[in-house]
């Protein structure tokens, strides 16, 4: 991949010198020129560049003062500095400002040349990031344009900003777990991680160990220190899924460190502080969870500051066609395969069939039906491999 930079310097003579260095790089640069920082704030807003090396003293507008309107105008490109005349406040301060570093001249050729390799690196390695995190966003994205649907999507979007917790409720299936996806994707601690627990998988025995960690020697298969899912999700989200299966035991050790923003990891007198956002999802009613004594109630005002109920597919039946549609596309995707289209007819039987499984169910229909139907997938396919 050919690297694109802009060289703004206002000496010619050191701007033909860096050309010559980058174009006999074995890294295959493309070198543009500018003269005077105006110049090259504009060639910067037509042009995408991988770098910009910028002199700071130039007539017109200084190096600094380029670096600020492009960064006020959200252009991500790294800079790399160049002075004449360099001192420890001028390189502090073009740092703060975003600079990548900061290079006296006559610049150290091959320590500029390492600058510009990791910079570049860099900055590829944070644009990879970013389309991945676009990829997984997409991937959690619900799927629909119901109204109910599109009711949900704008509460994600109020919650999303606020460190409020969340309680999710529906069915299983239903896409309870993709709701907190989407609300760590557009929350404040999106860079952090995303811990999810699924409570009812983890036998009691082994819960308290898993949510805090545990210390070496706690008890018999405890061989070494663990970090437990609270520590793991400092700075992030934790994802507490199925909570209405938690024993009252674990609710109390839980509703403790919500708390006091603290663990104790197992066996562990000394106390860890966390800053986790807790997101929470049963299919349970912990209303009646709690009347019969199973849930406490305490814990659940601590984790319910705002309710979303995610709909069973019967309720937002009208997205169907767009959910058969994804599920074609992306199964088709992942097989290697070119998408099937489905009947109207066929569609129209889906949209009668009751979905205990719900939206988890739908898909491996349609898995199947990809496999097994024929192009378009008729009712007679509906008819054969679906059970109603």
């Amino acid at each position: 991949m050919r690297n694109n930079i802009l060289v703004i310097e206002d000496d010619k003579s050191i701007r033909e010198v860096i050309k010559s260095i980058l174009q006999e790089d074995e890294n295959d640069f493309i070198v543009y020129e500018a003269s005077n920082g105006k110049e090259g704030l504009s060639k910067l807003i037509e042009k995408q560049f991988s770098l910009v090396l910028c002199d700071i003293k130039m007539p017109k507008m200084d190096g600094m003062d380029v670096l600020k309107r492009a960064k006020s105008k959200d252009i991500k490109t790294p800079f790399i500095m160049l002075t004449g005349h360099g001192n420890i406040e001028t390189a502090v301060e073009a740092m703060k400002i975003g600079a990548y570093d900061f290079i006296q001249k006559p610049p150290d050729l091959n320590r500029l040349l390492i600058s510009i390799r990791n910079a570049i690196n860099n900055k590829n390695l944070s644009d990879q990031n970013v389309f991945l995190k676009r990829k997984i966003s997409v991937k959690n994205e619900m799927i629909g344009s119901s109204k109910k649907l599109k009711q949900i999507n704008r509460l994600i979007d109020k919650v999303s900003t606020t460190n409020a917790r969340v309680l999710i409720t529906g069915a299983n299936g239903t896409g309870k777990e993709l709701v907190a996806n989407q609300i760590h994707q557009k929350s404040q601690v999106c860079d952090g991680p995303f811990i999810e627990v699924n409570c009812a998988a983890i036998p009691n025995d082994l819960i308290e160990s898993e949510l805090f960690g545990h210390v070496k020697g706690s008890f018999t298969s405890a061989i070494k220190d663990k970090k437990g899912k609270f520590e793991l999700a400092d700075n992030g989200t934790l994802f507490l899924d199925e909570i209405g299966d938690l024993s009252l035991n674990a609710q109390a050790k839980v509703l403790r460190a919500l708390q006091e923003n603290k663990i104790n990891r197992v066996g562990s007198d000394k106390s860890i502080k966390i800053n986790v956002r807790i997101l929470a999802a049963t299919n349970k009613n912990l209303i009646e969870e709690i009347s019969k004594d199973r849930f406490r109630e305490d814990l659940y005002h601590r984790i319910a500051v705002i309710v979303i109920e995610i709909p069973s597919l019967s309720e937002r039946i009208e997205d169907m066609e767009e959910l058969c549609e994804y599920f074609i596309n992306l199964i088709a995707k992942d097989q290697g395969v070119l998408p099937k289209k489905i009947s109207a007819s066929a569609l129209n039987k889906l949209k009668k069939i009751k979905w205990k499984g719900n939206i988890r169910e739908l898909r491996n229909v349609i898995e199947r039906l990809m496999i097994l139907g024929d192009d378009p997938i008729s009712l007679k396919n509906i008819t054969k491999f679906v059970s109603n």
